[in-house]
């Protein structure tokens, strides 16, 4: 069976660094476009419609952050997967970055297998959005059942509050994606309520609780967020 090869964009000012990102994605098979400022990316990216943009935040210009901002607020662009690059010093332009619709981020300096293996969970997630409306969701042995919202680890029932079971539903049906605080009382919540680091905190605690050995699934991104682990192989 031919698979279709993923179009990936790179938006990166670093010379060395673009080309390092080219010649392995090109080992990998894809197909490969590379711009060096914002500007030429955000053109690029409205006429090719990439499957994927890796995007260096510090760009000349257009910021990355405003590259991100622009695609992901129009329709035609919204669906392009994007991850951003930037080092780990800039902490809050990971947060914006991913309240703006990145669905995932990779700091500098970082490995090749790390960055292979977050390009081929972000592009596979298609398919888990595709079928996140099952009757029945069944993920690292953990069993959810959205119409009667329980949860089943080992046949046993989960006890858990409504906002524990929609935080769950959050992440366990976009395994791997990082979802900031913000992001994650907006989408279980809505927009006006009121959002403190520590409310959201105080829930995933209570929910780790409940899940035993199986809230170790539910990992910390420090300074951003959190994210339903699966291993990236």
């Amino acid at each position: 069976m031919k698979y279709h090869k993923a179009h990936i964009l790179i938006i990166e000012d670093e010379p060395d660094i673009n080309e390092l990102l080219s010649i392995t994605l090109l080992k990998n098979d894809y197909a490969v476009t590379k711009v060096f400022d914002g500007e030429k990316g955000l053109k690029i990216a409205r006429e090719i419609s990439p499957d994927l943009i890796l995007l260096d935040l510090m760009l000349p210009g257009i910021s990355g952050l405003d590259v991100c901002k622009l695609l992901k607020s129009k329709e035609e662009t919204s669906f392009i997967k994007i991850i951003i690059l930037t080092a780990l010093s800039q902490e809050h332009n990971i947060v914006k970055g991913l309240e703006l619709g990145a669905d995932d981020y990779i700091t500098k300096p970082f490995s090749i297998k790390v960055l292979n293996a977050r390009i081929k969970s972000v592009l596979r997630r298609n398919s888990i959005e595709k079928d996140k409306f099952v009757d029945i969701i069944n993920i690292e042995k953990i069993q959810i059942t959205p119409k009667t919202r329980t949860v089943k680890i080992d046949r046993e029932k989960l006890d858990l509050t409504l906002t524990e079971f929609k935080i769950l539903l959050l992440l366990a049906t976009h395994p791997g994606w990082v979802f900031t605080r913000y992001q994650i009382i907006t989408k279980v919540r809505g927009d006006n309520y009121p959002v403190t680091d520590r409310s959201v905190d105080f829930q995933i605690v209570g929910l780790r609780k409940k899940m035993g050995p199986k809230g170790k699934l539910i990992e910390t991104i420090r300074g951003v967020g959190y994210r339903f682990h699966l291993n990236e192989t």
